[in-house]
């Protein structure tokens, strides 16, 4: 029996390899209709509705040039609307749903031919695979020897190379995520100290290497920056906890969680980096905590000016001058070391409570207190608290957020201590690995190339934390002083 009509068929039996759109789409004509100055539009014939076609490209390699673009008609009662193309990408891929195919006789040629027939829903995108698809042939692999050879991350022996093999490709809506197989002997150091080479060689505004499993890296090559934009305070938590809190956004798009109970966290950043940001930030996702009894934030602020705007939070665990601060730091030493005793031998971590709340002890500035301070009994006051609270504090509930513009060794000799560290804004290139640790900056941690132009880099900077030796991109959330003023009057209500 002949088939009937047209016969449905699925998009990954026409393309298997997916398409891209390469034409506007335009209203098909009724030529035998149309008369002169006069122009009939064709309509289906069994719905009614009319017909639009648009040139797409099969992305299908084995295809010959002269075969690659062909027409889809699609039935529509108004204009379908081309999706906008993704960045990095000249096509805009697309898939159709609900196709038909119906084979005729070209006139032309008098061969067999195939008539495409598409609903208007093609406008859903399977947009990253097909990008990374294009990014794999017209990108990566195209220059993949020559980049790999002129790094020195290739080998050229007796007339044959000797190249790392990429093992994936993958895309996300900011980057180019390339997973490679090192050549045996090649170690992370080797990429690590040749990602200019390879930004430049693929076309990247920078590369960062992370290790993605033994043997294995992930590349990950930036398109745009999904953090130029600044962003407003992240709203107060609706329950009572002690964190991780939302302090911002990563640069993959997710909540930045930032862990204070259970750690010590430490903030690098040249003036107008946006420390503030983020003490603000962790203070904010604080506060059901702080209102339940849960936590404590406890505020050293010899600056007089980044802390004094909610001093109200802090009540009489607020200190400004030198002396006042060491007799903060030793109060807090004393309270912690008494709950220490009572654990002692019952257990070994913290659970916030009303009677033993957690307690963050928040120092801006801290050089201020250590380095730069004249007073060589507060000075030794001072240093010896911190270091009993960050050596001993966070088993029994007591945490430390540190922010300080001088990362060097001599202006604070207890930043090992930190188990996370955030590096904003750096005045120089070596502060990175101060920072963040040795190779921290080779790795792709450019905190010395951030913008010093508050609204495009305020508060961005590279995140090391204790649990993984991996850089994560982030930006913290503005509060502002209205904010900060609101959050006061919000405790003391």
């Amino acid at each position: 029996m002949a088939i009937q009509g047209p016969i449905p068929i699925s998009f990954t039996q026409v393309f298997p390899h997916g398409c891209y759109i390469v034409g506007e789409v335009e209203q098909v004509k009724d030529f035998d209709a149309s008369s002169k100055g006069r122009t009939v539009y064709a309509k289906d014939k069994n719905t009614g509705e009319l017909v639009w076609q648009v040139a797409v490209m099969d992305a299908d390699p084995t295809v010959k040039a002269g075969q690659k673009t062909v027409s889809v008609k699609i039935l529509s009662p108004v204009q379908p609307v081309v999706p906008a193309a993704l960045p990095g990408l000249p096509f805009v891929p697309v898939e159709f749903d609900g196709m038909t195919a119906t084979a005729y006789v070209a006139q032309n040629t008098g061969r067999l031919a195939w008539f495409f027939l598409a609903r208007p829903s093609f406008l859903r995108l399977v947009g990253w695979r097909l990008l990374a698809w294009w990014r794999l042939v017209w990108i990566y692999r195209r220059h993949w020897q020559p980049v790999m050879i002129i790094s020195g991350l290739g080998r050229h022996l007796r007339g044959r190379d000797y190249l790392p093999r990429i093992v994936r490709v993958t895309c996300t809506s900011w980057a180019g995520l390339v997973t490679v197989r090192m050549l045996t002997g090649q170690s992370v150091k080797d990429w690590s100290d040749r990602t200019d080479h390879l930004a430049y060689g693929f076309g990247a505004q920078s590369c960062r290497v992370s290790i993605a499993r033994s043997g294995r890296l992930l590349l990950v090559f930036p398109r745009r920056d999904p953090l130029a934009t600044p962003l407003p305070a992240v709203p107060v938590p609706d329950e009572a906890s002690v964190g991780p809190v939302e302090v911002g956004t990563c640069e993959d798009g997710k909540p930045w969680l930032l862990k204070v109970h259970g750690t010590h966290v430490l903030v690098a950043g040249a003036t107008g980096a946006g420390k503030g940001s983020v003490i603000w930030s962790a203070i904010r996702g604080l506060l059901p905590a702080t209102r339940a009894g849960l936590a404590q934030v406890w505020a050293l602020d010899p600056k007089r000016m980044e802390l004094s705007y909610g001093r109200d939070l802090f009540g009489t665990r607020y200190a400004a001058s030198p002396a006042d601060c060491a007799d903060l730091l030793e109060a807090a030493v004393q309270i912690m070391q008494e709950r220490a005793d009572r654990y002692a031998g019952l257990q070994r971590s913290h659970t916030p409570t009303v009677d033993d709340p957690f307690v963050l002890v928040v120092v801006d500035e801290v050089a201020f207190l250590t380095a730069y301070q004249s007073d060589k009994g507060l000075k030794l006051r001072i240093s010896a608290a911190l270091a009993t609270l960050t050596t001993q504090g966070r088993a029994v509930g007591f945490g430390v957020m540190a922010a300080l513009q001088d990362p060097r060794k001599e202006v604070m000799n207890i930043r090992n201590l930190f188990p996370d560290k955030i590096a904003l804004r750096l005045d120089e290139s070596e502060q990175v690995d101060m920072v963040l640790g040795d190779g921290a900056r080779d790795r792709g941690a450019l905190a010395d190339h951030i913008s010093p132009i508050p609204a495009q880099g305020a508060g961005i900077g590279y995140v090391r934390l204790e649990t993984s030796p991996d850089l994560i991109r982030v930006r913290a959330a503005y509060v502002s002083d209205a904010d900060i003023r609101a959050m006061a009057l919000g405790v003391t209500a």
